[in-house]
């Protein structure tokens, strides 16, 4: 109350108080934008990335340990009571790449911090403008808060669907160099352990993805069993197919290089039919640009100085009739 006694005293102008609010809300938005696309960036360039997986972990992890244990103490009330919703978010945590026990507790306890902070934000604004009505303030409220808990799940759907693209980028060249090795007489685990050595730059998620692989081999875990957790990590189809196409020579015991040749067959030609069927579908993506833009121009250089001579005569018609 003292805060706001002062700033009425020092700026008694309404129109100049909803300006400065209205100048520090879009400051406020500004930074956070700004700081969104650092912490993206950081994470998103290779360079950034490469330095902070060399660095040890120093504050970052300091502070997630609070944020975990500051979570954990309200997890009863802000996790979901459905197990199924549990399942199906640490499923697509997973897909981002985010395997951390504690990222299910991370995730929620973000969306709680973000929509209660949302809503305090937008309170507090809202009590610089007096002309509100309580249902506009209400709305406002419920739409801060849907944005705060929305906003994580939006992210996460991004993440998810980034992280997919780059592994099924990157899994054409893993098949092709699994293809060589394999026929160059590697056994199965040294074929994905030197595919993963050689995809470290070019693909680093599906490197780390099949360097993970031959970990759980190496620390007991069995080869299907492993493959199959491949599978569960990526949730890609083509990674599906492989997976249970290894199984199944492992198990009857065929050849693993005459099966690979011919999975590598397959999949170009299922790669060359989807490119088909989007070249296909470019025709039709193509009526609503051209309908909504391209037309309606064609038809005011076509038909305009027609009908602008048309309104002439009109003119000149009605006028002579009026005489």
């Amino acid at each position: 109350m003292d805060i706001m006694a002062s700033f009425n005293q020092h700026v008694p102008d309404p129109a100049t108080q909803r300006l400065l609010i209205g100048g520090l809300a879009g400051l406020i938005v500004f930074l956070f934008v700004i700081g969104v696309f650092t912490v993206a960036s950081a994470l998103v360039h290779p360079t950034r990335r490469r330095l902070g997986e060399l660095a040890p972990a120093r504050e970052g992890n300091r502070f997630t340990d609070r944020f975990v244990a500051s979570v954990e103490s309200v997890a009863a009330y802000i996790l979901p009571k459905s197990d199924s919703e549990r399942e199906s978010t640490q499923r697509r945590l997973i897909y981002a790449g985010y395997r951390s026990q504690n990222a299910l507790v991370i995730f929620y306890g973000i969306k709680s911090t973000l929509a209660i902070g949302l809503v305090l934000v937008t309170l507090l604004v809202t009590r610089w403008v007096p002309q509100l009505s309580t249902g506009q303030i209400t709305f406002l409220l419920m739409l801060a808060a849907g944005i705060g808990i929305a906003l994580p799940n939006f992210v996460l759907a991004q993440s998810v669907t980034r992280r997919q693209k780059e592994l099924r980028n990157g899994f054409p060249d893993a098949l092709d160099l699994l293809v060589v090795c394999v026929e160059a007489g590697l056994g199965l685990t040294a074929a994905i352990q030197r595919v993963a050595d050689e995809l470290r730059f070019s693909h680093p998620e599906l490197a780390s993805e099949l360097a993970l692989v031959n970990a759980e081999t190496r620390a007991g875990v069995e080869r299907e069993v492993a493959l199959k957790n491949l599978t569960a990590r990526t949730g890609l189809d083509d990674v599906r197919g492989l997976v249970s196409l290894l199984i199944q020579t492992l198990r009857f015991g065929t050849s693993i290089a005459d099966t690979l040749r011919v999975y590598s067959e397959e999949f170009r030609d299922r790669r060359m039919q989807k490119a088909e069927e989007m070249a296909a579908k470019v025709g039709t993506k193509l009526i609503f640009p051209l309908v909504l833009c391209l037309f309606p121009s064609f038809f005011v250089v076509a038909i305009g100085p027609a009908v602008l001579r048309i309104v002439d005569v009109l003119s000149k018609l009605t006028s002579s009739i009026a005489k």
